[in-house]
């Protein structure tokens, strides 16, 4: 049977199988090699992912790894037209902590990989919410409020030994990220899926999932022509 890579998030993962989503670009990588499991809910934030987790996983059994991408929505202004997806910054934390626990107590084996919110473009945010270029108003969400989630996370993920992808950070080292990565200020261009893809195939590598894994089933150049059923076992 295939390893599965489970993806699981909020909207930036639920968009990730889009034309040119670090989702899509995964299954690519591994197609004959490992199924990629898409459970991205969109405006989720870690309250009320945990809340639906084991109704989220029916169907993803026993996963090689799977990544948990939350906290862009947890990070919503608490006196903002989002407020109603804030969490408290301490209760991220528990949530994440419950949310690894539930995989570790199913599924002992898997592999969990922490991904950081990204980082935030507020003029962007404030364009998308209200449709016009105001400064006078406040974005939903800011960088450093996304900036200190992104700590949040990455300390639960040392503190519990898994890896962690910081995307916060990662992202901000790029060009002009503001407008290269983010199509919105919060979800991801094509370069900003790809900065981390690369990040998710570096970290899955140092677990020991990458594209070394075996192909299912036999591959065309190894089928003898002679003797086609063969590489088949029959």
């Amino acid at each position: 049977m295939r390893p599965r890579l489970v993806l699981f998030g909020d909207s930036i993962t639920e968009q990730s199988f889009q034309s040119g989503g670090w989702g899509a670009a995964l299954t690519d990588l591994f197609a004959r090699q490992a199924d990629v499991v898409l459970r991205g809910l969109s405006g989720y934030n870690t309250r009320w992912a945990l809340k639906v987790l084991p109704r989220a996983m029916e169907g993803a059994a026993d996963p090689a790894a799977v990544t948990v991408f939350f906290g862009a929505n947890d990070a919503s202004l608490p006196d903002q037209v989002q407020a109603h997806q804030n969490v408290p910054l301490d209760e991220y934390q528990t949530n994440l902590r419950a949310i690894c626990g539930y995989f570790k107590e199913r599924w002992p084996s898997t592999a969990i990989i922490l991904i950081t919110p990204p980082p935030i473009y507020e003029p962007a945010r404030i364009r998308d919410i209200y449709g016009v270029d105001d400064p006078s108003r406040q974005a939903e969400r800011t960088n450093e409020a996304a900036g200190s989630y992104a700590q949040a996370c990455m300390a639960v993920a040392k503190e519990l030994g898994h890896p962690v992808i910081d995307i916060w950070t990662k992202m901000q080292e790029f060009p002009d990220w503001q407008t290269s990565a983010l199509s919105d200020g919060l979800h991801f261009t094509p370069t900003g899926n790809k900065i981390l893809f690369d990040e998710v195939v570096k970290t899955l590598a140092s677990i020991g999932f990458s594209e070394s894994l075996p192909s299912d089933l036999p591959l065309y150049h190894d089928i003898d022509p002679k003797d086609p059923m063969q590489a088949f076992g029959a």
